[in-house]
């Protein structure tokens, strides 16, 4: 299949008219989005096998995952706004090229520097990657099949991470670290062949000068903010470092925005913020994606550690999670065409928080999965429900021409959530964990009991080798996790709740995001202000 010019390309507007290069469009961006998502996570189920072959310590294992998502989360921005200016075609080619050779490098890496390389080329990649697959179906879908197609593209980008990691996990078992790689170069390699004949070429035109200086702003601000959500729960949000990066982080965003509110040709219009859409949607998949990842970085250690499960088994465990998300991301656009995106939004929502509500109130030591099961399912199926209208809303308070502006900030705060999530959460589970496991340790000798209130893993490593006392320490580590399980369940639930209200209260009218796409900057802050009105 050829790729025509458009005539409304020159809008940045390219509908494609055709069914089925659109099914071929939708084929394409799918599992290139499938391969970005699932290189997120899929090294977090080999870290003892690539410190033991690389000979790398745990810090550099950290930072080698971590790379990819730094580089991933602050280019996100600025490469969107390139894609708009320089063609999404080829922007979306030449990011599948670089990830798939940063892959392959990957693959055979000899050294940890090597490594590291490796995997901020593939975050460079993927920053190239992700926004574009957004945006090519936000501006070749017609207005009724765009919804549709959203929700193929949310349940990919919701659920497409843990399905990439059980199968990283399952190649790590029957293989070895190396073939985790193999899963993104097939991907990357499927993804060219399909969009070098259906993706059509186009590009926005381009008003005036690229924004620089926008750029590196949302860069600096980028990386500080996501390097200090990661690094803030081993070192302490009061170390001297982390305080540091995040007062550049909060500079660098306070700079971003005065500059862009001046700039005539600005990177991101932070004016748009004022319409519903964009502000509701970006707070909804902020909070959303936070909890989730909260929710999954306590999910592995209780299954692993107080189940005793396997690493496979344990993503395994996930699943539910996965595919009622999946489902419920392609039934989202139903219910928003039937009870209102607003509407849509709220459901999701409550039924995500009900799921919170489940896990906190059913969890015990001795229930096993049963006692995460509904929570994990509710969970699932309210996040599906959310988060298509969600990004729907936020896609469309941008005009078509700024699409991939729209789709980078709709991964940029997905990104940015994940992190602040698992910092947050985290922290909670962990301060719980220590201030619930100290009376439970009372007799328990000083070395072992110092190694154990470090955290539930820590307990279960030493717990081997502390003879009589190993049952007494894997019980304390038990129950005090889920105590800290609990607290931090709880105010994810509390945080859910006043989502939900703002959502109620702020939400998008499904008027404003059937019509808002092919509005001018300027129609959209009038939106923005007539959306404000109660």
């Amino acid at each position: 299949m050829s790729s025509p010019v458009i005539p409304s390309e020159v809008a940045g507007a390219a509908v494609v008219e055709d069914p089925a290069q659109r099914r071929a469009i939708l084929w394409a961006v799918c599992i290139a989005l499938m391969a970005v998502v699932a290189s997120v996570s899929g090294l977090n189920v080999a870290q003892p096998q690539l410190a033991e072959t690389i000979d790398a310590s745990q810090g550099t294992v950290l930072w080698i995952i971590n790379t990819y998502t730094l580089a991933l989360a602050a280019l996100l921005l600025p490469l969107g706004a390139a894609g708009d200016r320089w063609g999404r075609k080829p922007v979306l080619l030449l990011g599948l090229l670089v990830f798939g050779a940063a892959n392959l490098a990957g693959a055979i890496a000899p050294t940890a520097e090597v490594m590291l390389v490796a995997r901020f080329a593939s975050g460079v990649g993927a920053a190239m990657i992700m926004p574009v697959t957004l945006s090519v179906i936000t501006s070749t879908f017609p207005d009724d099949e765009r919804s549709k197609a959203i929700g193929m593209w949310t349940a990919v980008a919701g659920g497409g991470g843990i399905l990439g990691m059980y199968l990283s996990a399952l190649l790590v078992d029957v293989a070895s670290w190396r073939w985790l790689f193999a899963l993104p170069i097939a991907l990357t390699v499927v993804a060219v062949a399909i969009a070098v004949g259906a993706v059509p070429n186009f590009r926005a035109p381009a008003p005036g000068r690229f924004d620089l200086r926008g750029a590196i702003a949302s860069v600096v601000a980028a990386v500080a903010l996501t390097y200090a959500l990661h690094e803030a729960p081993v070192h302490g949000w009061g170390d001297p470092l982390i305080v540091v990066v995040l007062a550049i982080a909060a500079v660098s965003g306070v700079g971003f925005v005065l500059w862009e509110l001046r700039h005539p040709h600005p990177l991101l219009d932070v004016r748009h913020f004022r319409t519903r859409g964009l502000s509701s949607g970006s707070t909804l998949l902020l909070v959303l994606f936070g909890v989730q990842a909260g929710v999954a970085l306590m999910l592995y250690p209780y299954f692993q550690v107080v189940l005793g499960w396997s690493g496979l088994r344990s993503t395994l465990g996930l699943m539910p999670m996965a595919l009622l998300m999946i489902v419920a991301s392609g039934l989202a656009p139903v219910l928003a065409a039937r009870a209102g995106v607003r509407a849509a939004m709220a459901t999701g929502l409550t039924i995500a928080t009900g799921g919170l509500v489940l896990m906190a109130a059913l969890v015990s030591t001795d229930g096993g999965y049963v006692s995460v099961l509904p929570g994990l399912m509710a969970m699932g199926l309210g996040a599906g429900l959310a988060m298509t209208p969600s990004t729907e809303a936020i896609t469309s308070s941008l005009p078509r021409e700024q699409q991939g502006v729209a789709s980078a900030l709709n991964d940029l705060t997905r990104e940015l959530g994940a992190a602040l999530g698992m910092a947050l959460l985290g922290g909670l589970l962990a301060g719980g964990y220590q201030a619930a496991v100290d009376q439970r340790l009372d007799g328990v000798p000083e070395a072992l009991a110092s190694v154990a209130r470090e955290g539930v893993a820590n307990a279960d490593v030493v717990s081997r080798g502390a003879g009589d006392y190993a049952e007494r320490i894997r019980g304390a580590a038990a129950e005090s996790f889920v105590i800290g399980w609990q607290q931090a369940m709880w105010v994810g639930v509390g945080v859910m709740a006043v989502l939900t209200v703002l959502v109620l209260v702020r939400g998008p009218r499904t008027a404003e995001v059937m019509a808002t796409d092919e509005h001018a900057p300027g129609a959209q802050a009038a939106a923005g202000d007539e959306g404000a009105q109660p």
